[in-house]
């Protein structure tokens, strides 16, 4: 396991501000019609959130165990539905963390096959501690977002 999580082979790449993450449909993800379980898209998003935290070197474990632990919860998602994905597909799971403003994070994310966009979701997270009361995000958290969300206005 590599020591950075920046060195992830999985974590995906950055264009930009936006994270790009690989997603192969296999069998487990779809229904007896081989087009993929709507449930599944949350999980590709959560995915897509998280490798753009450890590929801007944030691990959840680091969260967990720094000074004042802290994780994530989603408080708000709103899901567009265009297309179904299929069994086999390679997709690519496309994150912006546009903007932190306090202990909330506004992101936007898009599930595509090729240049065809088959899902989009709207997601606000909070940062929490560990009783689920809503915390600043950490100053390490905020220097290492800073370059893919354009600086944090937290």
């Amino acid at each position: 396991m590599p020591s950075d999580p920046r060195d992830a082979p999985s974590s995906g790449r950055f264009e930009g501000r936006e994270h790009v993450l690989p997603v192969r449909i296999y069998y487990e993800d779809t229904d007896f019609t081989g087009v993929v379980y709507h449930a599944n898209y949350l999980r590709y998003f959560e995915r897509g959130r998280s490798d753009t935290l450890r590929a801007a070197g944030i691990s959840h474990t680091d969260l967990l165990e720094g000074d004042t632990p802290t994780a994530f919860t989603v408080v708000r998602m709103e899901i567009d539905f265009r297309r179904p994905a299929r069994i086999d597909d390679a997709l690519e799971v496309r994150t912006v963390y546009e903007r932190i403003r306090g202990p909330r994070m506004f992101i936007r994310q898009r599930l595509l096959r090729g240049d065809e966009l088959l899902c989009e979701a709207v997601v606000e997270a909070a940062c929490i501690d560990l009783s689920g009361r809503p915390a600043r995000p950490s100053r390490r958290l905020l220097e290492r977002m800073a370059p893919v969300i354009g600086g944090p206005d937290a």
